[in-house]
């Protein structure tokens, strides 16, 4: 694994590396420090992430991730390609799409209008590394505040953030939710579902699971999620008694997400 920084434009960039790939980082700081320029506001800081798997039988072995810190606000995005320079340019590309979205989105804030981003095309996602489900482990624990917000506000953030589903406060039930897409429209699931008019107004096209997540320990969803080859499992951990997601990262393994507190 390499590390390298470039301080030379406007925000910093930080490029990981993990595997053989010569060259990689500094194309890496080459395309993404030009960002600035679709940026409606100030990028402070960007971290890449490259990554070769060596299973010679992945069509795309290299996936590129960036975080961008803009004005304060997260811009994720990831992409995959049979090269190194393939990965970056197609991140690259969605990067720019993210800002361009995000602008839309300060400025019709300004203007208190409502900002319906468009849902993010399935197709570009990298695929999952396949590692049989009994060797998968939990390889990253996150928690964080869960953010009040309107089904419309969380659907909006996980598109910016390129994520599978978006774990969050609905602001009407002050319920931890979980929303995710469904077709040409979106799915919340609630840890005790509700009907539709109890929650703060939304525009966007929304089902309502009418089914509660199920309580198990951690160790039973990974079960569950190896066994349902889903991308995700919403549930209430029996031991912590509070609502949790276990997902697939693209390595193969698993991630899980739980409220703070």
């Amino acid at each position: 694994m390499s590390e390298s920084t470039d301080t030379t434009r406007g925000f910093d960039v930080d490029v990981t590396t993990r595997g053989q790939l010569p060259g990689a980082a500094d194309y890496a700081k080459e395309k993404i420090s030009t960002l600035d320029r679709f940026a409606h506001r100030p990028i402070k800081h960007a971290h890449v992430k490259l990554t070769k798997h060596g299973n010679p039988a992945q069509e795309h072995p290299v996936i590129a991730q960036a975080n961008l810190d803009v004005d304060g606000r997260l811009i994720r995005a990831q992409a995959q390609g049979g090269t190194a320079h393939e990965a970056i340019d197609r991140l690259d590309d969605r990067l720019r799409r993210r800002l361009r979205q995000a602008a839309e989105i300060w400025e019709d804030r300004r203007n208190n209008q409502q900002t319906s981003v468009a849902q993010n095309n399935l197709a570009e996602r990298p695929p999952y590394v396949e590692i049989p489900p009994e060797e998968r482990e939990i390889v990253r624990r996150k928690s964080y505040t869960l953010a009040a917000c309107t089904v419309d506000e969380a659907a909006t953030e996980m598109e910016l953030l390129d994520y599978d589903f978006h774990l969050f406060t609905e602001k009407g039930t002050g319920m931890a939710s979980v929303i995710y897409r469904d077709g040409d429209g979106y799915r919340v699931a609630q840890v005790a579902p509700v009907p539709a008019e109890q929650l703060a107004p939304f525009e966007r096209p929304v089902t309502l699971s009418s089914t509660p997540p199920p309580c198990i320990t951690v160790e039973q969803a990974t079960e569950r999620l190896g066994l349902l080859g889903l991308p995700f499992l919403f549930f209430i951990d029996a031991a912590q008694g509070r609502a949790g997601v276990l997902y697939r990262r693209y390595d193969g393994h698993y991630g899980l997400v739980t409220p703070a507190g």
